[in-house]
């Protein structure tokens, strides 16, 4: 465990390109801080932050997260140590400890690239095409002295263990990395995996994470900046998620109708969305104050939508002004927005309509959280 001020540099090549991993605990503060001054973007094959690799990185670094963080570049490399693992190296035991150090044969990056034109083709979506091939990537450059033809299910048992559990990556990054290679030899190696034989991790069964309505209130009412306020509150008055609220134009309100039209969702789906006249009439007067021209949610530039990071650091802000001292993000709003409309009263089929669900049993789950029937229950010490 890294401790809370120390933020540790590490050598590594990612996407066929030398960075820097930055590794530190979970700190939305330093997070903001990363983004607002540097080009860190995070990486699901990693599960890290990382930068480009530069010369001057350590020096950068040091200058912006001096004096309250402490830089540990014990492991970054110089150029002139890159260790860089050619496919007919010997050096096994290198392999498995440096995955993302290997250059992967341009046979093999043929291979990749001819798995990305066909999940374009089949039209994935840009974020699972990226995690599938890095996903892959990653598989196979363990694999890098091993014919691609000549993989089976015990290697991705064998990679499971002693790549992904060895380094405790997580269990979604698991899945997807057995998903990506499953579906890599059935396209495109024409090579069928038997999906008994592979191991895959248990889903811990989480509970999400819901705020009371007065909290929602508060977290609502927090911010003076109407355009602020108004993100906020269609995003949760209408369950949407942060891509969904950051994607909607002017013209997906429906003010006749009072229904927001959520356009290529999660799943590529298009639904409907109920509007309620309190929303409406804050989204009027933030539209006269702002006059946004397509996109509902503009960001400083007037032809782009506004941007993730400062959505959620407009979140932040809410909370901390709040006095909540509980870890909310925006994802938060979309669970209670559900749970509030289950516990008046809400049909659930509705609300998995409402929310996209593609299964009911994605909705059920809000039924663990609704407190209307827990409260209801007499515990037998007050008997006693």
């Amino acid at each position: 465990m890294i401790p809370e001020q120390i933020v540790k540099l590490k050598t590594a090549l990612h996407k066929d390109q030398n960075v820097t991993q930055v590794i530190f605990n979970k700190s939305d503060e330093l997070s903001n801080l990363l983004r607002k001054n540097t080009a860190i973007r995070w990486s699901k094959t990693m599960n890290c932050w990382y930068l480009p690799y530069s010369k001057t990185i350590k020096q950068d670094l040091f200058k912006l997260l001096s004096p309250n963080y402490y830089l540990d570049y014990t492991e970054l490399k110089t150029t002139d140590e890159f260790v860089v693992l050619k496919p007919d190296t010997e050096t096994t035991k290198e392999v498995k400890s440096n995955a993302e150090l290997v250059v992967l044969s341009n046979e093999t990056s043929k291979k990749i690239e001819e798995f990305k034109l066909w999940l374009k083709s089949k039209r994935y979506s840009e974020n699972t095409i990226a995690t599938y091939c890095d996903a892959l990537q990653t598989f196979l450059r363990f694999f890098v002295n091993k014919e691609i033809s000549s993989i089976t299910n015990e290697d991705i048992i064998y990679f499971n263990n002693d790549y992904i559990l060895k380094n405790k990556f997580s269990a979604s990054f698991q899945n997807q990395v057995v998903n990506a290679v499953k579906l890599f030899y059935r396209t495109i190696q024409q090579k069928t995996l038997n999906p008994e034989l592979i191991h895959r991790p248990k889903r811990p069964k989480l509970l999400p994470n819901v705020l009371s309505k007065e909290e929602i209130k508060l977290i609502l009412n927090a911010h003076g900046n109407i355009k602020h306020k108004a993100m906020l509150s269609l995003m949760y008055s209408c369950g949407l998620r942060r891509g969904e609220l950051l994607n909607l134009k002017i013209k997906d309100i429906d003010s006749a109708r009072n229904l927001v039209l959520v356009k290529q969702a999660k799943g590529r789906k298009d639904r409907i969305v109920p509007l309620s006249n309190k929303i409406l009439m804050l989204l009027r007067d933030y539209f006269i104050a702002y006059k946004p021209k397509e996109w509902l949610f503009e960001g400083q530039d007037k032809n782009k939508q506004y941007d993730e990071a400062s959505l959620a650091a407009v979140l932040k802000q809410a909370v901390e002004k709040s006095n909540i001292k509980k870890s909310v993000t925006l994802h938060w709003l979309r669970h209670s927005y559900a749970t509030h409309l289950l516990e008046n009263g809400t049909d659930l089929r509705y609300i998995q309509e409402i929310l996209g669900h593609s299964r009911s049993t994605t909705t059920e789950i809000y039924t663990h959280v609704s407190t209307k029937s827990i409260q209801k229950v007499v515990s037998p010490f007050d008997n006693l």
